[in-house]
């Protein structure tokens, strides 16, 4: 109870003081531009002066250069120059510090990096904000690259940031729970957000907050226990993974149906051998469109579309042969390499 009344009486200094340097640089030029506004203001109103001779006032008495007035001041002129004087110094010799600062620990560099990181993060749509940069939202992060999907991560432990600054990825410096940085980081623009920390109370509270501020966002969430999963779910959850649950249950299958497991680990999406496992998106105009599933996999003879899905519709498993192709389809295909990149192409043209 001490500590919070001390901080509550806690002075403006002190205040400043906990900003960062480049916090307090902004506050520096922020003043500086003010000053020169209000001077300039001033020579107009009291002097009679012209903008271009009022702004060339304002400066050389800030900086104190000592060059000579544009015309003899009237007393007035004179009281009001000693108080730009007066207060442009001291803000003009903490901007000089604060510069210095900023240059002297090498954090200049730094501030311009993550200001043009933040432009490019304003400029990011239909995105993936994936909230935790652990070991389970790395190897979400590093899918996500390998495949150039635009995305920016949210992480506050700056030891896991290095990571990410030498990964030359998006990356915002920030708590997942507090709404401003949610929105730092485009959640009313983004298409997906992952929720991968590594607490179930966290993850709810990302959850809840994400789907007030964007309806239509996909969200897939992280759980660690059976009382998060199922919160996480009621929170509005498209998906709920537990890397646990999932790795135990992998193991077990390994063990009762290892050939099928086998298989699997060839298909992996993405990463298959010989064997690939795709999902195509049919897009209006396509080639595909009005064609049958069968003659589409007679035309490649090492590809099968095992599963359909269509607009809000259930997916269909293995759909019939003569199932025709419609547009916004997504078919999940399964074949050699050679086969599926020949349909992607055709996809495309």
């Amino acid at each position: 109870m001490f500590t919070q009344r001390v901080r509550g009486r806690s002075s403006g200094f002190g205040l400043i003081g906990e900003m960062s340097p480049a916090r307090r640089f902004a506050l520096a030029v922020a003043g500086v531009v003010a000053l020169l506004t209000a001077g300039s203001a001033g020579y107009v109103l009291i002097e009679g002066m012209s903008l271009l001779d009022a702004v060339y006032m304002s400066v050389i008495t800030i900086s104190t250069v000592g060059f000579g007035e544009v015309k003899p001041l009237s007393p007035a002129g004179r009281l009001f120059t000693i108080g730009l004087i007066i207060v442009g110094v001291g803000n003009g010799v903490y901007l000089l510090a604060v510069l210095a600062e900023l240059l002297i620990e090498g954090r200049l560099r730094e501030y311009l990096g993550v200001s043009a990181m933040q432009r490019r993060i304003r400029e990011l749509k239909d995105h993936v904000i994936i909230c935790g940069f652990g070991r389970f939202g790395k190897v979400v992060t590093e899918e996500l690259v390998r495949h150039s999907v635009p995305l920016v991560v949210v992480e506050p432990d700056p030891a896991k940031r290095e990571a990410l600054v030498q990964a030359e990825l998006l990356h915002l410096p920030g708590d997942a729970t507090r709404d401003e940085v949610l929105e730092a980081a485009g959640i009313e623009r983004a298409r997906v957000l992952v929720a991968a920390t590594g607490s179930d109370a966290d993850n709810v509270y990302i959850t809840l907050s994400a789907r007030e501020k964007n309806r239509s966002l996909a969200i897939h969430a992280r759980g660690e226990s059976e009382g998060g999963m199922r919160r996480l779910k009621l929170a509005g959850a498209d998906q709920v993974v537990s890397a646990y649950q999932r790795g135990g249950m992998r193991v077990a299958a390994a063990i009762l149906r290892p050939s099928v497991v086998d298989f699997l680990e060839l298909a992996a999406p993405g990463r298959g051998g010989e064997v690939d496992l795709e999902q195509l998106r049919i897009e209006p105009g396509s080639p595909l469109v009005g064609r049958s599933v069968g003659a589409v996999e007679k035309q490649a003879k090492k590809l099968r579309i095992v599963a359909l899905k269509r607009g809000n519709e259930a997916i269909s498993l293995i759909p019939d042969a003569d199932t025709l192709i419609s547009p916004e389809d997504h078919l999940v295909v399964i074949g050699d390499r050679a086969s599926l990149k020949a349909l992607g192409e055709k996809i495309e043209k």
